[in-house]
């Protein structure tokens, strides 16, 4: 069954804020195989203009994902997550994540289609620090795969 469309334009409340420590920044950053010394050491990235050692640019992929849990677990949207696939991500940034920033998401459903009987849904996450500035826009394309005829 198709999601329903009117559902697109939907916005959800922001998540509790999320505080990016430097050990996760470091953490990702290897887990990636990133060995850009802005992401481990502070005294490159203040040498780079920041105050803090920053994020690699998909490590808000984390934050985002989390707070479109909103969007997915919403009963009335109706989607079958044991059918979603992670279809595309992308990100538009003001500034880098950086250590010490306290985040918020707000996602919004931005389109809803039907493909070949699967439903692809476009979330967008908004994320601004604690001072309510804007840091990164994330887009989250996720695909609910049609059921299989029986």
């Amino acid at each position: 069954m198709a999601l329903d469309q009117s559902f697109v334009g939907r916005s959800y409340p922001p998540t509790e804020p999320y505080e990016v420590g430097r050990e996760k920044i470091r953490e990702f950053a290897e887990a990636v195989g990133d060995a850009n010394p802005a992401y481990t050491d502070a005294e490159a990235a203040k040498a780079l203009g920041h105050p803090d050692v920053i994020a690699p640019p998909t490590f808000v992929f984390a934050i985002t994902f989390k707070a479109a849990r909103q969007v997915v677990q919403d009963p009335q949207l109706g989607l079958d997550y044991s059918r979603v696939v992670h279809g595309d991500q992308k990100f538009a940034y003001s500034r880098p994540v950086r250590a010490g920033d306290r985040l918020t998401v707000t996602s919004t459903i931005e389109s809803i289609k039907s493909l070949a009987g699967n439903d692809i849904l476009d979330v967008r996450g908004e994320v601004h620090d604690e001072a309510g500035e804007h840091v990164v826009t994330a887009w989250t394309k996720l695909v609910a795969r049609a059921a299989e005829e029986a």
